[in-house]
Formats: structure tokens, sequence, C-alpha cells
């Protein structure tokens, strides 16, 4: 029987490496894209891709992406929320408003594409959600506290989701993974880069050599960690094993997270301060 599947933020990165890698392995793949190009690029990949116009912030945009798919089915096997955008800035001066956009494509965006998703996955016996969280979930990473914050918020709506929903055969998954090789980085300093402009200049005198680092660090970080067809392969175990671990960390760093996450507060926060102290002089 097919098997139809949802991948919000497809058009590169995770989601495309994920939509490929389904595809190949015979599911149907509804791809999330925002652009014509994107949508071009994924319909030469497999032809079990199916690319969609899909803005996770928008209603009208989401409710137009699932009139195009109960245009093919009216079962939804998974939805893969992956769409997600990195954003920066000190707590002590960050404008509110990065902060609501951040939540609102990192965490209302995935709430609003469930909520849409959930009446097709009814007809079907087993039926999955995973959200790509982030080992940033765990909260140890200075400046970088809204991408953190949503991450977590993220993992404990949809662990809610788990307690409360009237569906059984319903299984919801959150995917942690590390740094991770893919174009986010670059995209989300430029974003972060925007968003400092608004700082106060005392806020940037401040801050400015932490983020001198932090951005400089973030960009290193398209080059290495881990492949995006890591957490592709990760995904595709999750969608076929019969009993799926709500929780999954990949990559030595997520784990190292974690790992930290169970410290006292007080000795975490030391080790994190004077880690980032030493690195930065």
């Amino acid at each position: 029987m097919e098997k139809y599947v949802l991948i919000t933020g497809s058009s590169s990165g995770l989601g495309k490496a994920t939509a490929e890698k389904l595809a190949k392995e015979g599911f149907k793949v509804f791809a999330g894209v925002r652009k014509q190009e994107d949508k071009k690029t994924l319909e030469q990949i497999h032809p079990n891709i199916t690319p969609v116009f899909i803005d996770v912030t928008s209603d009208e945009s989401v409710d137009c992406a699932f009139e195009t798919i109960q245009k093919t089915t009216n079962k939804l096997f998974a939805l893969v929320n992956n769409a997600g955008v990195a954003l920066a800035g000190p707590v002590e001066y960050i404008p509110v408003d990065i902060l609501k956009k951040q939540f609102d494509i990192n965490v209302f965006g995935a709430i609003r594409t469930a909520q849409r998703a959930l009446p097709l996955m009814q007809h079907c016996d087993d039926c999955r959600i995973v959200n790509i969280s982030s080992m940033s979930s765990y909260g140890i990473f200075p400046f970088i506290s809204p991408y953190c914050v949503s991450k977590r918020a993220l993992d404990m709506f949809f662990n809610s989701l788990t307690l409360e929903c009237k569906m059984p055969e319903l299984k919801v998954v959150s995917i942690k993974p590390g740094v991770v090789s893919t174009p986010i980085w670059n995209k989300s300093v430029d974003e972060s880069m925007k968003n400092l402009e608004h700082l106060c200049e005392e806020g940037k005198k401040k801050y400015a050599k932490e983020f001198d680092f932090l951005m400089e660090n973030a960009r290193k970080n398209t080059d290495k960690g881990l492949q995006p067809e890591e957490i592709a392969n990760l995904v595709y175990h999750v969608l076929t094993t019969k009993k799926p671990k709500l929780s999954y960390n990949i990559g030595k760093d997520s784990i190292f997270a974690r790992f930290m996450s169970y410290l006292p507060l007080e000795l975490c926060n030391f080790l994190v301060k004077t880690g980032l102290e030493k690195r930065i002089n």
C-alpha cells in the first residue's frame, strides 16, 4: 500500500535529503517548498516527489497545500516538521518581534501544519509525526536563546499531543541533531545580522566580541558536522520501525548536550560560560 508523507522545508538541506531518501525507498512524498525554482529542482530528483507550495506561517498557505494533497489522497501516513530558522540575539536587548518570528516558524508553523494533517492521519492504521528538533532544545547555548526556546517548546507541545491525542496508532517522535552541514547556518546568520542592526548602540557595543565569534563559528557549521543524509536515514528508520523511540539524539555534540543538561544548572552554566570565554579570548 502506498504511504504518503508530507515534509515541510524541503527546498534544501535536511528536508531535501529526506525527501530524496524516502522517495527512493518507495514513499510518496509531498515536499514543501516556497519558491518555484525549488519546485522544479525537486521534481527532477525522483518521480515519487510531488512539490507543494507551503508557508507554515500562513493559515491560507497551509490550507491550500492540504487542498492540493487531498486531490491525490485522503490518507497521510506521516508529517515531517522540518521547516525552521535559527535566530540569535542577547536576551537583554533582543526585540520581541524577533522572538515572535522565531516561534511563528519553528513552533506555531509546526502546530498549524499538524492540526491540518491529523484528520488525514485518522484514516491510517499506523501514522507518525516526526519533528526535526535540535540539541539546542537542552537550552545550554548562549545568544541563540530564541532558537533554543523554540525547539524546547516544539518538543513540549508535541509531547502533550502524545498524551492527549485520541489516536492510539499515532507516534510522535523528536529527532535532536547536533551540528548539521546545511545552508541553514548561512541563512540564519544573514537573518540574525539583519535583526542585530535593530539593536540599540549600547547592546551592539556590549556584545560585539561575542557576536563576532558566534557568527563566524556559525558560518563554519555550513561545512562541518553531520551530513543531511544521516538525518534522512534516521527519519526513514523512524518511519519504518515498528516501535520508534520518542526521542533520538544524533551526533556526538547532541549526546554531549544531553549529558550537560543532566548536570546541576549552576555547574552547567559555569562550564558553558567559562568555555565560551576561553574560546573567544
